[in-house]
């Protein structure tokens, strides 16, 4: 295979990020993102790339998705495609098409992030050879973790961000409340992401009788971090503490000692604004067990596109 390149291609419910991979490498190239609602399949995005770089010879490719794939065909839950993997491959004129979670492409590129490439957040020290968790809100909110075997490390494919958000206060449970009238089951996921954030704004104003304005994600939280709206501030904020029972949730489950990372596309983006927010806090209020998730780390993960990493991973697996 030397000389020729792997494609990999990290599939969000939003955005679509192609690369290349040389053979024995797992350092992505020649890096596009499109927008998923601009192409009506898969196939024709991932040939629109390929026309753009002159039409290299790829043979083998890996992509994940924001779903769990289960089957042959793929439906995404946040987003507009479909497709059945045998027959993209097969129109592509791949020999070799892997698709997995993209939290667990995430997790995969866990063991590959330097020092830089992260922020902690809060203490603790990880233990190695323990469980690592793999958590963070995007158009979704995606749930993974690594899980050591002989060496080396299992990466998880679940959909954790759709297990039932857990209130643990007043308000929270108010907000609840506000959330059961409008869903038959409200998820983790339905107050941590793009679509989280507005929930929250929206019933935040309800619940205080304040018409709330049409407001997206970015709105809110630009709104937050300048301090120009109470509301969104405190959706914010409530945004960044549910993360934080959720991640603690997560790290009791897996027994993850070895930390806790948080990708996805908001939370990078708060910067020092998320540090100083209620989400360690919150990580750490478990009872019994605060002392417990007090010494696990919590990092944010800052890496360029790191889940195209973690797919180039796939590549070095035995075929």
């Amino acid at each position: 295979m030397t000389g020729i390149m792997r494609m990999v291609v990290d599939i969000g419910g939003t955005n679509a990020r192609f690369a290349l991979v040389p053979a024995g490498s797992l350092e992505p190239q020649d890096e596009e993102t499109v927008q998923c609602a601009d192409f009506a399949s898969l196939e024709d995005a991932a040939r629109h790339y390929l026309q753009d770089l002159g039409n290299p010879v790829v043979r083998e490719a890996a992509l994940d998705v924001a779903v769990q794939p289960i089957g042959d065909f793929i439906k995404l839950t946040n987003g507009p495609w479909g497709f059945s993997i045998e027959q993209t491959r097969h129109a592509l004129g791949l020999d070799r098409l892997q698709v997995v979670n993209d939290f667990t492409a995430l997790a995969l590129a866990v063991p590959t992030l330097r020092p830089d490439e992260v922020q902690s957040v809060g203490g603790g020290t990880a233990v190695a050879g323990t469980p690592i968790a793999v958590i963070g809100p995007g158009t979704g909110l995606g749930v993974s973790g690594l899980i050591p075997a002989n060496g080396r490390f299992v990466a998880l494919q679940g959909e954790g961000g759709h297990t039932a958000f857990s209130p643990i206060n007043k308000r929270e449970l108010d907000v609840l409340g506000w959330l059961l009238d409008k869903f038959d089951h409200v998820s983790t996921e339905r107050v941590v992401s793009g679509m989280g954030l507005e929930n929250l704004y929206q019933a935040l104003c309800s619940l205080d009788a304040v018409q709330a304005r049409s407001l997206g994600p970015d709105k809110i939280t630009t709104a937050a971090m300048a301090g120009s709206d109470a509301h969104c501030t405190e959706a914010v904020h409530m945004f960044c503490a549910i993360l934080g029972t959720a991640a603690a949730n997560l790290v009791l489950t897996l027994g993850a000692r070895g930390g806790c990372y948080i990708g996805g596309g908001i939370v990078p983006r708060l910067g020092d604004f998320f540090a100083r927010s209620p989400f360690r806090q919150h990580f750490e209020t478990k009872g019994r067990f605060s002392r417990y998730v007090a010494g696990v780390p919590t990092y944010v993960i800052l890496a360029h596109s790191p889940a195209l990493r973690g797919l180039a991973t796939l590549f070095q697996d035995p075929q």
